[in-house]
């Protein structure tokens, strides 16, 4: 039972940075477009944005009731950018719903706040799993570092390599849905873009490396790790030609699954800690009995109801946004 809530948290982490990431990535480039391709921007997240949301609510509710001991030791560490983040989803929110009501003269007021409650939000959380990959100050299971204990240069790194690869989420999600001169810009923006997050990865890596970081000995340990940064390569290299057929579909898939191979490397190497090197996932799970009740009720239908929701959603907004603009 703790392996099936290990994997179904791993699963709604990955569907949130998946799709809560696009919106948020369109959110971020925002700031570079037009006020009339602002408006088809808008529209072609307004179907499913906040629904994406409803995945991190999904993982606070499963480490709350499965893992209780790293919720409350995450929830101490990053207590104050967390609420900073919620704070920036907020403001993203309610200046999505606002701007169309605004006067003219105004609406810049709420392109500022949609705009930079999107780049907070994506930098905090990228900022975290950096955090997280450098390490916690943890003592016997308990955060330990303070208010500013999980900063540092490289958890800033991360912060804004995370705004990068939003932004290449959200560029690939505009190709998908929108035409004219949101998708020619989309378009424009990929291959900068995939580079700028590759340079990232690298970058990071090296750190990483130079940092002598306690979670690089996994690739020592574990050299199955290296396919993942094999997919990633071959993912972004089929990116790259896909954006030079003009091949409006793969792009949103290929970075998917750069994504996914990024989420995988950290998911192999942080195992079986869940927070590195500090908390196992034995260690942090709630008894068994727990498990057992929880899984009769929030994994037998919360989940796949939530899960199918999401699908009958996608595939009913599937179109392209032509004309129709969020006013």
């Amino acid at each position: 039972m703790i392996l099936f809530w290990a994997g179904l948290l791993a699963v709604t982490i990955l569907l949130y940075v998946l799709l809560d990431g696009f919106d948020l990535g369109v959110g971020i480039l925002f700031a570079l477009a037009s006020d009339s391709n602002r408006r088809k921007m808008l529209a072609a997240i307004s179907p499913v944005w906040d629904g994406n949301e409803t995945w991190l609510v999904v993982t606070g509710t499963v480490l709350f009731g499965a893992f209780p001991a790293v919720y409350a030791a995450l929830l101490s560490a990053f207590y104050l950018p967390l609420v900073v983040m919620l704070c920036a989803l907020i403001l993203r929110g309610v200046a999505f719903e606002f701007r169309h009501k605004a006067l003219p003269g105004f609406r810049w007021i709420w392109d500022f706040g949609f705009t930079g409650g999107s780049l907070v939000a994506t930098f905090i959380q990228g900022m975290t799993v950096g955090a997280l990959v450098e390490g916690l100050p943890m003592k016997d299971g308990h955060y330990v570092g303070g208010t500013f204990g999980w900063f540092s240069p490289f958890a800033a790194l991360c912060g804004l390599g995370l705004v990068l690869g939003y932004s290449l989420l959200g560029a690939s999600w505009l190709v998908r849905k929108c035409e004219g001169p949101v998708r020619e810009r989309a378009y424009q923006l990929l291959p900068v873009l995939t580079v700028g997050v590759l340079a990232f990865l690298a970058t990071a890596f090296v750190l990483a490396l130079s940092m002598h970081l306690s979670l690089m000995s996994r690739w020592l340990e574990r050299p199955y790790l290296l396919i993942f940064p094999l997919i990633g390569a071959i993912a972004s290299i089929s990116l790259l030609k896909s954006v030079q057929r003009r091949n409006d579909l793969a792009p949103f898939r290929y970075v998917a699954l750069i994504f996914t191979a990024a989420f995988g490397t950290l998911a192999c190497s942080f195992w079986p800690y869940m927070i590195p090197f500090a908390v196992t996932v034995e260690q942090a799970a709630s008894p068994s009995a727990s498990l057992e009740f929880m899984f009769w009720g929030a994994g037998l239908f919360v989940m796949p109801l939530t899960l199918i929701y999401t699908l009958i959603v996608y595939r009913l907004f599937h179109g392209r946004v032509v004309d129709v603009g969020y006013e």
